[in-house]
């Protein structure tokens, strides 16, 4: 692995230039690494951070990607990592014109990164660096503890996707002015809804009360909004002083909670776990926001790859060949998912409905076709649309807001479904639907959606730690249960309680042909769910029903 030469360092400056001027913004300085197409594709189990610290599972993943490239010889085109400064790793065997397509959608990446609010927390430190520092750590704990730290390591990574993400951005985007920013806080989610339990039209009233203050006088919009409150609410002062006195605890995911309330971990011998613990735990948030954004990121790369390559003059004579590559990265299936594609024809959806005024609420109460069709205000804010929606949102936020029956209609879109023809003895698949809901369903459906478990101090009894799932459709796996209910057990030093809902069915056979056996999948299933309790106690795991 070694740097780009001074001749591709000059094209990827370039590109920087007429990336800035189309819009996207960046810090000045990046790395950029040319190695090996095999080298490429082992930097993606390592979870692009070359950095962090050594783990098996990592090693098996190495492992695997090089007998697949030893089958499949292919050529990954780039990998990015949104560090201080942004390090990107290319092929050593790629055209000038190719590395241009390519520094376009790393730029854009970059822009992401450094833009969208998901990734605050990344924007003001070094992980590559902290990472490096995290490796050295549980190196010379290696040395000291041997064996136990893998076990820890193992045991925190069970449950490394229920860190609290969104408490940890909530804080880190909050705005400087905190008293006015809590004091509003508590006027909209606790007075107007709890206490005063307005109406949802009143409550909307006062939103846009304030937002009118924000744009007459943003510096005394907050004087200006409490002393409207004061007027109509003369005891809101009493309750939010009261309020502000109250003990409220801190908000603690379950990692969290064991480092501060274990009695395993809070002995002497045992504390070190605690900062091995931390690494686990601070990586996973490193990544929530790029797990959370992928389809979002992608898009965006994509839209900015093609829009300023096919502006570069450096394109001259390679058109068959950038539209070759491109239309493998962005083509849009009609089955199956394509993030590059399907995040692309989304950004370029939004630029349309804002270009032509069809974000107003006057467009979403036309029914009409003809009438929808032919809508078009001529606003010319479709750019700052697609910005807004890169700086603000997320991949489920992005497809619950703008996946529409008009983008389903546009890209020939449907739901896919597989049945079983008896007769025959075969599956087929047919197409369920072309509903834009059910589509938008689906693609949901496959988004990252770590369960929501809490601990339940009010029932703890004789040492142990309840937990409950707050369940919300989807069953927990239980074939990882055991295994990482004994990781919590080993952490906490005591009993763990687990409690969760599970599917209950009522199966009907379909027939099948003599000496056809009958798949699981071929049984219909009416979804009934029950709450049952599991006990890890002295490493042995019962279930009871409630």
């Amino acid at each position: 692995m070694e740097l780009i030469s001074q001749h591709t360092k000059k094209i990827m400056e370039g590109c920087k230039e007429r990336a800035r001027d189309a819009g996207l913004g960046f810090h000045d300085e990046t790395l950029e690494y040319v190695v090996t197409n095999k080298d490429l594709l082992e930097l993606t189990p390592k979870h692009m951070i070359p950095t962090l610290y050594d783990y098996w599972v990592h090693d098996v993943e190495v492992l695997k990607e090089k007998g697949r490239y030893e089958l499949y010889p292919n050529n990954p085109y780039e990998t990015v990592i949104n560090t201080r400064p942004a390090i990107s790793f290319y092929n050593d065997n790629n055209p000038d014109w190719l590395n241009v397509m390519i520094f376009y959608h790393v730029l854009a990446h970059i822009d992401f990164f450094q833009n969208n609010r998901l990734f605050r927390r990344t924007w003001d430190g070094d992980f590559g660096g902290q990472a490096l520092s995290d490796k050295r750590f549980i190196t010379m704990m290696r040395s000291e503890k041997g064996r136990w730290v893998d076990y820890v390591i193992e045991f925190t990574r069970a449950i490394d996707n229920l860190v609290g993400f969104h408490a940890e951005l909530s804080e880190a985007c909050r705005p400087e002015t905190a008293n006015g920013s809590k004091k509003l806080d508590f006027y909209f989610d606790v007075f107007l809804q709890k206490d005063q339990k307005v109406s949802q039209h009143e409550y909307m009233k006062e939103i846009e009360r304030y937002n009118g203050c924000l744009r007459s006088s943003p510096e005394l919009a907050d004087s200006l909004f409490f002393a409207g409150v004061a007027t109509s609410h003369p005891e809101f002062e009493a309750l939010y002083a009261r309020h502000r006195h109250e003990p409220r605890p801190p908000t603690r995911d379950l990692i969290q909670y064991l480092q501060e309330r274990s009695p395993f971990l809070q002995k002497s011998e045992n504390r070190w776990m605690k900062s091995v613990m931390e690494i686990v735990r601070q990586t996973s948030l490193f990544f929530q926001p790029q797990i959370r954004t992928k389809i979002l990121n992608e898009g965006w790369a994509s839209t900015w790859h093609e829009r300023l390559f096919l502006r570069d003059e450096r394109i001259r004579g390679h058109e068959v060949e950038f539209a070759k590559i491109n239309a493998f990265v962005t083509a849009l299936p009609r089955v199956g998912l394509n993030p590059y594609a399907l995040g692309m024809r989304l950004f370029e959806h939004v630029e349309d409905l804002a270009e032509k005024g069809r974000l107003s609420f006057e467009f979403q109460k036309i029914c009409g076709e003809r009438d929808r069709r032919e809508f078009d205000l001529k606003t010319g804010s479709g750019l700052d649309a697609i910005f807004n929606v890169r700086e603000d949102l997320d991949d489920f936020m992005f497809l619950q807001t703008y996946l529409d029956q008009d983008f389903v209609n546009r890209h020939k879109l449907l739901v896919v479904g597989k049945r079983l023809n008896s007769a025959k003895g075969v599956w087929e698949y047919y197409v369920k639907s072309r509903d834009a809901g059910e589509y938008r369903q689906m693609l949901l459906q496959s988004l990252y959606h770590p369960p929501c478990i809490q601990v339940d101090e009010s029932r703890a009894r004789n040492g142990s730690l309840v937990l409950d799932h707050r369940f919300e459709g989807k069953p927990l796996v239980k074939e990882l249960i055991s295994n990482t209910l004994l990781g919590i057990s080993f952490l906490w030093g005591g009993p763990v309680k687990l409690e969760t809902s599970e599917r209950v069915t009522r199966e009907r056979r379909e027939w099948m042909p003599y000496g056809y056996p009958v798949p699981e999948a071929a049984t219909s299933v009416e979804p009934k769910f029950r709450r049952v309790v599991y006990t890890m106690e002295d490493r042995k795991l019962s279930k009871a029903e409630l």
